[in-house]
């Protein structure tokens, strides 16, 4: 099972900048448009390391991964960052909203020793080589995890959470306010009481990726290429306990193209096919189904719910089959109307917009995937489709790093 211990974290230094000021969102969320606005709100924002742009003249010594590096160590030299003086954990809650209703996810950072997936570890998503690309070179040059994995394990004893609960009454480390107005909070857990019963939780219990799938096939072939042990055998992770409750997962809708015609009459072989009203709320539908699938096309003004017969995916793992997104993709977009490009979106108004406006010819609507649902994938050794999930709220970058010592004893970089 998964090792996790804990680190010196490089911080950012609240006498010299503002939290809201640094941090940023995950980079494969930030917008063009959104990057310009983080640059200009600090010249120490983390996406100048975690995210740079890419600069006319850009060559193999010139870069923006060779930029991201500058800045990291340039913002250690003059006490922009800082590191932590001892190995500890980082108390992390993020306080949002979810359809008016107020929620805390709760957790901790952490290193976890990298392990071949399926071995501890376990994804529930495929994933694509341009990402890992990138996220490689930042990784080479940097030496650094600058993001952290959203990862996911179940202790109904909530020990850990119970730690998590008690430090958070203090006054944190860090606090700012993300885009979409959730607080998210830092706190340092440095009892040597408090890091055993943390690390005593977590024994012998799986962990799930949720957020962060590229980064951590990432870590694997770094550490592969270094050939030798130090720093790079662990991976820089957000932890939270699936019992406590504070996670929510969103649907991430689908965007197609290049329909074939009468798409309807080919799906009815395998769906039963029932028409909504335009002025239907699809998510609402399809929340009173255990599995249905919504549908709209550029042109018709109706919206179609699709209720999936049982045939069509006899060699499908069973893990995978009950799920509706596997359905979508591996039914109706493989085998029945041979689509090729999806694109994805969250919000169901902007989705239907896009239809109408004929930019893609139709959307298919998803129920979020359950986190039982990505437990047993993970588990089955199986994964989903792209985007199967949209794990709610986001972490932002920014809020504690990860080093590496490229000279360290194991025991430099944490205790144990």
């Amino acid at each position: 099972m998964a090792e996790i211990i804990p680190f010196k974290g490089v911080l950012y230094n609240m006498s010299k900048v503002s939290g809201e000021d640094v941090i940023a969102p995950p980079y494969d969320i930030i917008a063009p448009e959104y990057k310009e606005k983080l640059y200009s709100k600090s010249p120490y924002n983390i996406v100048r390391i975690d995210f740079g742009k890419e600069l006319e003249g850009d060559n193999e010594s010139q870069n923006k991964y060779t930029r991201a590096s500058s800045n990291l160590n340039s913002w250690l030299k003059d006490g922009i960052l800082h590191g932590s003086k001892a190995p500890v954990f980082y108390g992390y809650e993020i306080e949002y909203r979810i359809k008016e209703k107020p929620k805390k996810l709760r957790g901790f950072f952490s290193l976890v020793r990298l392990e071949e997936l399926g071995k501890g570890i376990y994804p529930h998503e495929c994933t694509h080589s341009k990402p890992k690309a990138d996220r490689l070179n930042l990784l080479r040059t940097c030496r650094a995890n600058i993001s952290p994995i959203f990862s996911l394990y179940n202790s109904p004893d909530k020990k850990a959470s119970g730690i998590m609960n008690r430090v958070m009454l203090r006054q944190p480390y860090m606090e700012a306010k993300d885009f979409d107005g959730a607080v998210h909070r830092l706190w340092v857990i440095e009892g040597e009481k408090d890091i055993e019963i943390i690390q005593n939780d977590l024994k012998g219990k799986p962990v799930f990726i949720a957020d962060g799938h590229h980064r951590y096939e990432t870590a694997l072939e770094f550490k592969k290429e270094m050939n030798r042990s130090g720093g790079w055998d662990y991976v820089l992770m957000f932890l939270a306990n699936t019992s406590d409750e504070g996670l929510t997962i969103l649907p991430a809708h689908r965007l197609v193209k290049n329909l074939p015609e009468n798409p309807l009459d080919i799906l009815s072989e395998h769906f039963t096919v029932e028409i909504l009203s335009s002025q239907d709320d699809i998510a609402g539908v399809l929340s009173g189904y255990g599995h249905a699938i919504g549908f709209c096309h550029r042109n018709s003004e109706r919206l179609y719910l699709l209720r999936h017969k049982g045939s069509g995916l006899e060699n499908i793992n069973p893990a995978l089959k009950e799920l509706d997104v596997t359905v979508l993709h591996e039914l109706i977009f493989k085998k029945l109307l041979n689509i090729t490009e999806v694109t994805y979106e969250m919000d169901i108004a902007e989705t239907r917009e896009m239809v109408r406006k004929g930019i893609y010819d139709a959307a298919f609507f998803l129920n979020p995937t359950g986190v039982k649902d990505v437990e047993r994938v993970a588990l089955s050794g199986e994964r989903m489709p792209p985007k199967s999930t949209y794990f709610y709220p986001k972490l932002l970058t920014g809020m504690v790093m990860y080093k590496f010592n490229e000279t360290a004893n194991k025991e430099d970089f944490y205790v144990g």
